[in-house]
This record gives C-alpha cells, sequence and structure tokens, in this order.
C-alpha cells in the first residue's frame, strides 16, 4: 500500500479555524486546473497582479499537496483493483498490431479514392473553364459580325442618302424618284415635295438609330484588333451622318435623328446660328467695334419685346415639338443652349454697359426686363421638372451671373444712407420749406431730418429701387435708418443740457435748441411712429406680398419694433421742455429779485 505517512504539511494557524482543508481564497479556483485550456503562466501572471508571490506559492503548495493526498487515498480505497490492472494489461503491442493492418489498408482506399475524385473534379473544371470561354468567345464573334454587318450597313443607307434631296424647291420629282430607283433604294411613289422630304428624315432618323447601336457594339468590343481595323470606316460614317443632318434644311425633322446618336449639342448649336441668330442680329445689328450700331443707350425692354415677338413666330413649332409629351425629345433645351445662349452673346457685344450697375436706374430697368424675358422663355416648359432643367443650365447661371445684384444694393445703400447721414450731421435743426416733394405728405412733418428719414425709408421700396431677390437687405437698411435716427435723437436729448452732447459731432443741435424746436419734435415722432407703423408698413408687406406668412409676420414685427423706438423718445422730449421752462421761469424770478 502506498505510505499514508505521506501527509501535506501542516497548514497555518488560520487553517485550524477553517471548514475544511479545501477551502481557499475566493481569488483562487482549483476548478480552472480542469479546463483543457489552461495556459498556467498566464494565470499565474494574472493572478501576480493583486496577490503577493509568496502567498501565490503557498497557496498553489497546499493545493498540491491536497491533489497528492487525495491521490493516495484513493489508490488505498481500490489497492485491489490497482494491482490488478497491470495484470491485465497483457499483450497490448500484438493487439495494436492486429488492428493497425486495416487501418493502414483503409486509408489507402481512401487515398486512392481521393485522388480518383480530385482528378476527375480537375476535369470537369477544365471542361467548365473551356465551356466559358468558347461562349465568351462566340458572344464576342457574334458583336464583331454585328458590328461588321451594321457598318456596311449605314454605309450602304448613307450612300443612298443623297439620291433624296433635302431643298425640292429647285428639284425635279421624276428625277429623284428615277435615281432612288437606280441606286436600290425603297423609294415609293409620291405626290409631294413634302413627303419626299418626310421619306429623306425616316432614312436619316434610321441611321441615327442603327449609328446608335453601332456605339453600343463598341463599347462592349473595345481593344479589338478588328474594331480597331474599323474604326476608320465608323468614323467616317459618323462625319458623313453629321454633314447630312447639318445640311439638312428641314432641321425639325432631323431631332430625332440627333437624339437617336445622342448629340443633341449639335443640334442645339444648328438651330442657334441658323434660326436664332439671324433673328437675333436684326434686332442688334452690330457694327464694326461689335456695338449695336446706330442706337444710343443699353436699354434692353424694347429689345426683348422684339425677341419675343420672334420667338412666337419663328421658334414656337420647335419648342413645342422638342417639348411634346412622348416625343422622346425632351433631352433637348433650346430655350437654353440655342435662344438664351444667343441672346446673352448679343448683349455683351452690343450692350455690355446694360449689365452696369454703375447707373443704377438703367441697371434695374434692365435687371427686371431680363427676369420678365426669362419669366417668358420658362412659359414655353410644359412642366415644373422642365423648368428646373432651365434653370439649372449652365447658360442660364451665366446670364444670371451677368447681373452684379451686390455692387447695386451697395450703391443704392451709400445714396440712401448718405443722405440721412447728411441732414443728421447739421449742427442745429433745419424746419422744412412749405413745398411739395411729390412723395407723400413731407410737407406735414417740421424738421428736414424727420422728412429725410421718412423719404429714406420709403426709397428703400420704391419701385424704381426695391428688387425682391435683396429685400432682406433692403429691410434691414430700414431698421438701421431708424436705428440711426432714433439714436440721433435720444443722444441729443439726453445731453442737451450738458456739454456732452456739443462734445459729440451730429448732436451740437441739442445745445442750443430751444422749447420750440423740442415741440417740432414731439410732432415729429409722433407722425413717424404714425406713418411707420401705419401706410409704410402697409406698403412694405405689399411689396413682399410673395413671401410666406412667416416671413411677413417677422417684417411686420420688427418694424412695429422700430416705430415703438420712435415712440419712447417722446417722454425725452417732453422732459427736456419741462426743463426748459423751468430753468426760464427760475431766471425770469431772478431778474426780478434783483
Amino acid at each position: 500500500m502506498v505510505d499514508s505517512m505521506s501527509t501535506p504539511p501542516p497548514r497555518a494557524a488560520n487553517d485550524l479555524f477553517l471548514d475544511s482543508l479545501d477551502t481557499h481564497p475566493l481569488w483562487f479556483k482549483p476548478n480552472l486546473f480542469l479546463s483543457p485550456t489552461l495556459d498556467t503562466e498566464s494565470y499565474i501572471s494574472e493572478l501576480r497582479t493583486f496577490v503577493p508571490f509568496d502567498t501565490l506559492r503557498t497557496e498553489l503548495q497546499a493545493h498540491l499537496a491536497s491533489l497528492s493526498h487525495e491521490l493516495i487515498d484513493l489508490i488505498n480505497r481500490d489497492y485491489a483493483d490497482f494491482v490488478n490492472l497491470s495484470t491485465k494489461l497483457v499483450d497490448v503491442d500484438a493487439a495494436v498490431v492486429r488492428m493497425r493492418a486495416p487501418l493502414l489498408e483503409l486509408r489507402e482506399k481512401i487515398e486512392g479514392f481521393r485522388g480518383s475524385l480530385e482528378g476527375s473534379l480537375v476535369a470537369l473544371r477544365n471542361g467548365l473553364q473551356q465551356r466559358s470561354e468558347a461562349a465568351a468567345a462566340r458572344e464576342v464573334l457574334e458583336l464583331l459580325l454585328d458590328t461588321f454587318h451594321v457598318v456596311s450597313k449605314v454605309e450602304k443607307l448613307i450612300k443612298e442618302l443623297p439620291s433624296v434631296p433635302a431643298d425640292w424647291s429647285n428639284g425635279d420629282l421624276s428625277s429623284t424618284i428615277k435615281n432612288a430607283m437606280s441606286n436600290g433604294t425603297s423609294l415609293q411613289p409620291v405626290e409631294s415635295g413634302t413627303n419626299l422630304r418626310e421619306t429623306q428624315s425616316m432614312l436619316l432618323e434610321r441611321i441615327a438609330s442603327e449609328m446608335n447601336r453601332l456605339k453600343f457594339y463598341m463599347a462592349h468590343t473595345q481593344n479589338l484588333s478588328f474594331i480597331v481595323n474599323m474604326e476608320k470606316r465608323i468614323q467616317s460614317a459618323s462625319l458623313l451622318l453629321d454633314a447630312s443632318l447639318g445640311h439638312e434644311n428641314a432641321i425639325y425633322d432631323c431631332l430625332r435623328a440627333y437624339a437617336a446618336i445622342d448629340n443633341t449639342k449639335s443640334a442645339e448649336e444648328i438651330f442657334r446660328t441658323t434660326i436664332v441668330a439671324p433673328l437675333i442680329c436684326k434686332i442688334f445689328p452690330h457694327g464694326p467695334s461689335g456695338m449695336v450700331a446706330g442706337v444710343s443707350g443699353d436699354g434692353l425692354e424694347n429689345d426683348y419685346h422684339q425677341i419675343k415677338q420672334c420667338i412666337q413666330k419663328d421658334c414656337k413649332f420647335l419648342l413645342e415639338i422638342s417639348s411634346a409629351e412622348n416625343s422622346g425629345l425632351h433631352v433637348f433645351d433650346f430655350l437654353a443652349n440655342s435662344i438664351l445662349k444667343e441672346v446673352l452673346s448679343a448683349i455683351q457685344k452690343g450692350k455690355p454697359g446694360a449689365f452696369s450697375p454703375g447707373r443704377p436706374t438703367e441697371f434695374l430697368m434692365n435687371y427686371k426686363s431680363s427676369l420678365d424675358f426669362l419669366a417668358q422663355l420658362e412659359g414655353y416648359c410644359p412642366s415644373r421638372s422642365s423648368v428646373a432643367k432651365f434653370r439649372g443650365e449652365v447658360v442660364y447661371a451665366e446670364f444670371m451671373k451677368q447681373w452684379n445684384i451686390g455692387v447695386y444694393f451697395s450703391l443704392r445703400f451709400q445714396e440712401i444712407a448718405g443722405a440721412l447721414d447728411s441732414a443728421l450731421a447739421a449742427t442745429s435743426l433745419v424746419l422744412v420749406q412749405n413745398s411739395h416733394s411729390g412723395h407723400g405728405n413731407l410737407q406735414d412733418l417740421s424738421l428736414k431730418q424727420s422728412a429725410t428719414l421718412l423719404e429714406s425709408l420709403r426709397s428703400c421700396w420704391r419701385e424704381d429701387v426695391h428688387i425682391l431677390s435683396c429685400s432682406d437687405k433692403f429691410l434691414r437698411l430700414s431698421l438701421q435708418l431708424l436705428a440711426r435716427y432714433s439714436n440721433w435723437l435720444s443722444s441729443g436729448l439726453a445731453g442737451w443740457k450738458t456739454s456732452n452732447a456739443a462734445s459729440h459731432s451730429g448732436y451740437e443741435w441739442a445745445v442750443s435748441a430751444v422749447p420750440d424746436d423740442f415741440v417740432y419734435i414731439i410732432h415729429d415722432i409722433t407722425y413717424l411712429a404714425t406713418e411707420v407703423c401705419g401706410g409704410y408698413l402697409d406698403h412694405v408687406l405689399q411689396c413682399l406680398s410673395s413671401c410666406s406668412p412667416d416671413i411677413l409676420d417677422l417684417v411686420k414685427q420688427s418694424i412695429l419694433q422700430g416705430g415703438k423706438s420712435l415712440n419712447d423718445l417722446a417722454p425725452l422730449a417732453i422732459n427736456a421742455i419741462i426743463e426748459l421752462l423751468v430753468d426760464k421761469a427760475v431766471e425770469v424770478s431772478s431778474v426780478k429779485s434783483d
């Protein structure tokens, strides 16, 4: 038997109070040693981060002793079976040899079967790859054959095209039919030149369709020697088609052909140079210097009126064709790339001064006329999406860039704000002369400074000054004018009795003010506040009537606040009058007492 005296070393005194020998600290978990994935080094390293090395070593030795003690107990308990175990393991090597033979034989069969299966799989994959390559080669060959047939067909159709003349006014109908038949063209007898022209247009559309099909084939057969060798023939056919379309008098009938070959830019350019340019040239007859010959001034309103008439008379038919529903011609934008482009070019060459904001009044008239012209063009758009497309064109953006609204507003700002600053810079209050100014009831105001404020406020929203796109800037300017006037009055009234007002430029008027002046001020403040919150506010809201209700409400609140700031000045003026009268009374009483 195993020596039972090999007991573990005695445990510490503290262990005597534990429930059993298997009690361990909470950080020590013996069950982890039974895990097949236990990494002892990682486990010990992790414990050493918070357990002293001596404590860890003691605990491990104690656990080892406990395991040894448990093993000895198991051996002693089943000692007979432990001894008989060695006697039962007899001739184990022979048994292993007998078992190994069939296993080796089975392994050889499996490896042979696997080799055969891998060979079949490789052969199958090679066959599938060859089949795929053959299918791809066949597809390419079919594309090449189709490409060759399409090129030959296009060349044949182009050769037949000259047999149908574009202009039938001087042509011989019978000779044309005879030529067409001699060239193998299946042309049916017709009774008029219009039918023959339609036949030619149909032939052009057919050629264009084949060219579009040819582009598709070329996109899928790039870098092939066969296609490279045919590039010259394809380019030649494309050039001949473009030339035929460009010389076709019936431009309207060629739109489908241009759309089919995705060459809308050429059609738009031909329409611009052939139809639009001669019409615009009559309206803007350029001289040698490029300016409009025999015309003085840069006004555009009359020019736009003539352009609108020309569009209605000579271009409406094409515009209706290109915008017709389900016509397939929506890819064209003759409004922007033909008409607007030519108009912009004519104005830039003939009347460049029309875009100059240096003359604000003429600039505004031309700008509003231009917006009206653009609105007229948008009237030819059949839907909102076409309007959005028109506005998204490059030439539309280029046209709008010509109008420098920022510079225009800066000039108006200097003009309007400068007038008020000049009036407020006076060293004394100036009474208004009893003369009608033509801008409303300005004669009802007593002081020139107040009249200038009201006139400046109204100038911001006059029809010949205001621009809707700058409404936010003009509103800010209006509020700034009110604030400037209120600050001028409040600062003067607050310091009229001291030397503070005299030390600031623009407030000297308060030092020499008399009671009558403050009466004028109270009258003007009351009148201005009533006008700003009444008729003036209504006029501003009318100018902005196209804005949303939320925006109109914000505008209303801001102007009412400006009017309130004027009303708040009235008590200051009244107090000034009271103090002046008191001072006068004191002076009089002092003189009498003397």
